[in-house]
């Protein structure tokens, strides 16, 4: 491409109409100041200089790459709809998880309709069907078969909300066996782009494993409540919450099993998670070190669903050095990864890896590299590669720059992924 000559910005990028692109800058520079930065500060995080930050909000230029303004949306704890303008769109058009109506249809009905088609009442029998089929569709989300897991959480959350109903909250078999219903639909939704309502379905799992009065339960919803807060631009709080809930499960292993080891290790990463978001390199760097001497004591496992494992904090590791703005850490870290030492069936977690690769090569433009990554995900995981939202910007930035001769598979990835 010829020097000076601007590719058009492909789908949800600022306007570049004269109004979009003021509106786009009073937006940025509103949440700027909620965030207490100044635009020197922003400008050196988001690695531009203090006079194309002060064009951008006063509306004269445009955020001229997709990496910068999901830098900017990470920093300022915002959606990319929120400075894009994307957000005025309605709802149900942007959704690309087909399930996602349904599940919320169903988050809504609190138990009116009846349980799903167990041929039992709402005693004993039922809970022992709901918690089978709560097993069954959290092992289809870590195998990464959403579409097969989104047919089944609606039924599986109006027979859970049933059956506490009749059982009431004093039967804590009944609330634990909600707990878990809602904890597998907040991890599917959170995996196929639905954060608002992902969060919803993890408070309410968190609720319910509180009124089991499970205290393992009650810190394991709170390690995925604590992903959902974060994903919301709210990672102070997200620290809060694992903290805490390390701190309470603390206090109630006097003799630790390896369930409970794998939970206190998993709310360390999450709260990895939330302080690199924080972009905090001290405390982050700990909480990693924390967590990597608890998987010495477990070594791979996935016990109570948490994929816990040495191999586990060195994927947490790439993904927070990518939070953190530093690719070549995360390269190094996935490039000698062995996948192979981890449980079966965790097949979200070794695409995520190829995918965490992709997209630090495209943070250092190795375009190629980035797209045989993306096609080895793909390969691994095709629902994953098209519903991760991540992802998709990935595609989104390598198309903006795409040069056909090199990346030649790119177009097709990107169409079958539902980005073009």
């Amino acid at each position: 491409m010829a020097r000076g000559h601007r590719r058009a910005p492909g789908p949800g990028w600022c306007s570049v109409t004269p109004a979009g692109r003021q509106a786009a800058g009073q937006q940025i520079a509103r949440a700027r100041r909620r965030r207490g930065l100044s635009q020197a500060v922003l400008a050196g995080l988001v690695g531009r200089s203090e006079s194309w930050l002060s064009q951008v909000e006063r509306g004269k230029r445009d955020v001229d790459s997709h990496s910068v303004l999901v830098r900017l949306a990470e920093i300022l704890r915002v959606d990319i709809e929120e400075i894009t303008g994307a957000g005025d769109q309605d709802e149900t058009s942007r959704r690309a998880y087909p399930a996602a109506a349904l599940i919320e249809q169903a988050m809504m009905g609190y138990g009116t309709p009846g349980p799903p088609d167990s041929g039992e009442e709402s005693g004993q029998v039922s809970l022992d069907f709901l918690r089978a089929q709560a097993r069954s569709a959290y092992q289809a989300y870590q195998a990464t078969r959403y579409d097969a897991a989104g047919r089944v959480l609606p039924g599986l959350i109006r027979g859970a909300e049933t059956a506490a109903r009749a059982a009431g909250s004093a039967s804590p078999a009944a609330c634990a066996v909600r707990a878990r219903v809602y904890d597998t639909t907040a991890a599917l939704l959170s995996r196929v782009g639905e954060p608002f309502l992902a969060w919803a379905a993890a408070d309410r799992a968190m609720s319910a494993a509180e009124q089991a009065g499970d205290p393992l339960l009650s810190a394991a919803s709170a390690w995925r409540l604590s992903y959902m807060i974060t994903g919301r631009k709210h990672p102070q709080e997200a620290l809060d919450l694992a903290m805490a809930a390390v701190t309470a499960l603390d206090r109630t292993m006097r003799v630790p099993s390896q369930e409970r080891l794998s939970v206190l290790g998993a709310l360390h990463l999450a709260a990895a998670t939330a302080s690199a978001a924080t972009f905090d390199r001290a405390t982050t760097t700990a909480l990693l070190a924390s967590a990597r001497r608890i998987a010495d004591r477990t070594g791979e496992a996935n016990h109570m669903g948490t994929a816990f494992g040495p191999v586990n904090v060195a994927i947490h590791g790439i993904s927070v050095s990518l939070k953190l703005g530093d690719p070549r850490t995360a390269a190094e870290t996935g490039e000698v990864l062995d996948l192979a030492a981890m449980p079966v069936g965790l097949v979200g977690r070794r695409t995520q890896v190829n995918l965490d690769l992709a997209r630090a090569y495209a943070m250092t433009r190795k375009d190629a590299a980035a797209v045989n990554l993306l096609l080895a995900a793909e390969r691994l995981s095709p629902q994953l590669v098209r519903y991760d939202r991540a992802t998709r910007d990935v595609l989104t930035e390598l198309l903006r720059r795409e040069h056909r001769p090199s990346t030649p598979e790119l177009r097709p990835l990107a169409r079958r992924a539902g980005v073009i």
